[in-house]
């Protein structure tokens, strides 16, 4: 019975048994076989030698992707010599889902016949798939076959299709279990870092709960389980979203869909794509025809069934699909790291991703990295792809030559017979080692310096250091920028003027080069202030404001907060000392303000009070957590405090409901003025309506890593602020990785950055608490058990806040 035409009742049970036929219902699904067959293809069936000759080329069936008219494919099946059963093999051609193929369109050959069961086909044009169809000797001939996919060419159409997307999302699932295997063989110690790669790569979400096991034990429970995998390509990862716990009849209406054929729906995931099911259009008293997928290696595809074959009646038919007929779609590669320079090094690794078959199928063939000298010349540099580290390796060294700093490079290959030109990458030479900076470039004490140096290899730096003199080189944060130069921070805010040597470390063995700048004393001046009546704080703007150490201005005194560098002026954020005195001093007041600078100098300006701002208000807040693999979740007790990696979404109106046009802008501060980012429509910014403003951001890219605390917002519009308005509290947390019981009397976690936590107990109570030191820097805290199975977290960000993590979850 065609699985649309099943009465409800049946449908709804074999959706029901679709979505829940995993391990630990295997009994259960077992008695219901007829109704819902395994999705484990674990029986091996025969093998058939496969080879495409297009033009000249002959390949085997393990680098064809795809057919195309013409080309002339060759079929062989391969029994050993003392199989005492016949088969016959049929090879079809199928035109569309609405037209029937013709006759001549089908060919049989029998291994029972003296010449073997062999033959070769030229594919005809206007065909689109390709299926063999094995039959055993006791099934009668093939007349019967051919007639009943004639009859039903739609249905046969979408099998075809789904059995040979299945077949490659199987290549990509036994892709990881040889991989994990193999890292576990060299040492159980890597396969967590080895198998978070291979996800990357493969595109396999896995069990996080498998990288909290022992080492030992973490490949055997990875790799238990092929049906439990879950595939998320990343070109089609929206769909995947959209689709998660979708109805299985939904699931067979987008099995066509582009989309939907790169593998983001396959039989490997959580709504099974059954291939029993859809086949069951050509059940018959006479005939059952069944999938087999194609373990394809070695010049031959083995079968792999997921149901006995039958030699009485009805008599088991395999399905085996083809590559589709149709043009070449070569791989959707993309860099990993599009705007990082990588070092020319014979150990380099140029990650990519966008097209997990490059690692678990041999269709991408004679890949190289072409790299382009200076006169214009090319050279190729033989690479293989390799899934544990992310990307294509370099097969040799790179050849000697006139290369340059920087060396433009490409990947290309062929796919299939295609040849196709892959991603370009930025590629710095390790021979060179030469840096300059800008013309005029100059240093400034008493602050930290964002350099930027310019060279031919960034991607080859491995350190920068700072050195004074005859001192040691002290190493100093940096960054490439772009693919031809770096940007070092040189702390020099306790450094005397003088000269400064930048020292740039590339390569082992290289030569470090040395860039030597002027470190000068920049007098301290004020360009400007502004006071708007009823604030609690000024901004001073200007030069050397570091040096600034309160200002009075009528009644009210002022001492520094945050200062941040703004069009490379100093911005300082002077904090009244009495907010409350600001209410007493109208717009329009003319007053002096006099600045006090370190070693006591002053310098006195007028100000006039600006008019009050307008405000915002907070109408509601709510925030996610990513969730991180190998960590376990830490849940915050307080609805108005986030982690620093939070996705926060809030909504503000403007004071008396004063109308908003999207054109205003966002920022969001600390409290204390010390970190600060702008978030402008269309990038976080967006409206509900001309009343209520909506915002999104992440505090760790809006603010930097570094900060936390409480923070707050207002609405810049017309180069006009709004008050500032409290928003919420940021907190940096742990990675915790592990929750241990032993006993029930004491647990220990595991993890990293466990100094963020300022104590830690049983509950929130101060008597059950213990602290954790300063500067805490090991990798597991004991603590006592907890009855109501949380420990519970003193953050060190925000002693008022705490948070919970689950000893169940583990």
């Amino acid at each position: 019975m065609h699985f649309r035409a099943m009465p409800k009742s049946m449908l709804r049970r074999a959706r029901w048994l679709a979505l829940t036929c995993t391990a630990p219902l295997v009994g259960l699904c077992a008695t219901s076989s007829t109704q819902a067959a395994s999705s484990s293809f674990d029986l091996v069936g025969p093998k058939v030698e496969v080879t495409v000759k297009h033009g000249a080329v002959t390949l085997p069936l393990e680098s064809v992707p795809n057919l195309v008219e013409g080309d002339l494919v060759s079929v062989k099946l391969d029994l050993p010599e003392e199989q005492t059963e016949g088969f016959r093999i049929v090879a079809g051609f199928l035109r569309g889902a609405i037209d029937r193929p013709a006759k001549d369109w089908f060919h049989e050959a029998r291994s029972w016949k003296g010449k073997g069961a062999d033959f070769s086909l030229t594919v005809p044009k206007g065909a689109q798939q390709m299926a063999l169809l094995v039959i055993p000797e006791s099934g009668g001939g093939a007349n019967a076959v051919i007639s009943t996919v004639r009859k039903r060419p739609g249905a046969f159409v979408r099998a075809v299709q789904e059995l040979n997307q299945a077949t490659l999302d199987r290549a990509r699932l036994d892709a990881f279990l040889r991989e994990t295997l193999k890292a576990e063989r060299q040492n159980p110690e890597s396969v967590s870092a080895a198998s978070q790669v291979l996800t990357r790569s493969l595109s396999i979400k896995l069990k996080a709960e498998c990288l909290q096991q022992p080492a030992e034990l973490q490949a055997a429970c990875l790799t238990g389980d092929r049906e439990t995998l879950l595939l998320a390509d990343t070109h089609s990862s929206a769909l995947a979203s959209t689709l998660a716990g979708a109805p299985t009849d939904l699931a067979f209406q987008l099995s066509a869909t582009p989309q939907a054929g790169y593998g983001s729906y396959s039989s490997y995931i959580g709504v099974v794509r059954d291939m029993f099911r859809l086949l069951g259009a050509f059940q018959s008293t006479q005939l059952q025809f069944i999938p087999a997928l194609a373990q394809i290696g070695n010049g031959r595809a083995t079968l792999l069934l997921n149901t006995p074959l039958s030699f009485a009646k009805p008599t088991s038919v395999m399905v085996v699909a083809m590559p589709a007929i149709e043009a070449a779609k070569p791989p959707p590669l993309r860099p990993s790291t599009p705007d990082i320079a990588l070092c020319a090094s014979p150990d380099m690794v140029l990650p990519v991703e966008g097209a997990p078959l490059i690692y678990a199928t041999q269709f991408a063939r004679e890949m190289a990295l072409r790299l382009k000298r200076p006169d214009g010349t090319l050279v190729d540099v033989p690479v293989h792809a390799e899934a544990r580290r992310g990307g294509y390796v370099l097969d040799g060294p790179i050849p000697n030559g006139p290369f340059g700093g920087a060396i433009p490079a490409q990947l290309h290959g062929t796919w299939g017979f295609t040849p196709f030109d892959g991603p370009n990458f930025a590629l710095s030479n390790p021979l060179v080692n030469s840096w300059k900076t800008a013309e005029g470039t100059s240093l400034v004490v008493g602050r930290a310096n964002d350099v930027e140096i310019l060279g031919g290899g960034a991607g080859c730096v491995s350190q920068v250091s700072v050195r004074r003199g005859d001192g040691a080189p002290r190493p100093v944060p940096w960054k490439q920028a772009g693919t031809r130069g770096i940007v070092a921070t040189l702390p020099l805010e306790k450094m005397a003027p003088g000269p400064v040597s930048i020292v740039i470390e590339g390569v082992a063995g290289s030569t470090p080069a040395v860039v030597t700048l002027s470190a000068l004393q920049e007098a301290s001046s004020v360009d400007e202030l502004s006071f708007h009546a009823g604030d609690g704080e000024a901004i001073l703007t200007g030069a050397r404001l570091d040096q600034v150490r309160s200002m009075t201005m009528g009644p009210m005194t002022f001492h520094p907060g945050g200062l941040t560098r703004v069009d490379n002026q100093d911005r300082l954020t002077l904090l009244a000392n009495d907010p409350a005195q600001a209410q007493t001093i109208g717009a329009g007041t003319s007053l002096t303000a006099e600045v006090t600078f370190s070693a006591g100098r002053r310098k006195t300006m007028p100000v006039t009070i600006a008019a009050r701002r307008t405000g915002a208000v907070l109408v509601r807040i709510a925030g996610q957590t990513p969730a991180h693999d190998g960590t376990i979740p830490i849940v915050m007790r307080d609805p108005n405090v986030f982690a620093q990696d939070a996705r926060i979404s809030f909504a503000f109106h403007k004071d008396a409901m004063e109308p908003l046009d999207g054109q205003e802008s966002i920022e969001v501060a600390t409290a204390d003025g010390r970190a600060s980012g702008i978030i402008k429509p269309g990038k976080g910014y967006d409206l509900q309506d001309a009343a209520t403003g909506i915002i999104a951001f992440s505090p760790i890219e809006a603010l930097g890593a570094l900060a936390y605390g409480p923070v707050r917002f207002r609405v810049w519009h017309d180069d006009i602020a709004s008050n500032w308005t409290p928003l919420a509290t940021i907190v940096r947390l742990p990675d915790i990785r592990s929750v241990s019981c032993p006993g029930r009397e004491r647990c220990q976690i595991g993890g990293d950055r466990l100094f963020l936590v300022k104590a830690i107990g049983a509950s929130e109570q101060p008597d059950s608490m213990q602290a954790i030191p300063d500067g805490f820097v090991a990798a597991k805290i004991t603590t006592p058990a907890s009855r109501d199975g949380r420990i519970y977290l003193q953050l060190r960000d925000a002693p008022q806040a705490f948070a919970t993590v689950s000893t169940t979850n583990r």
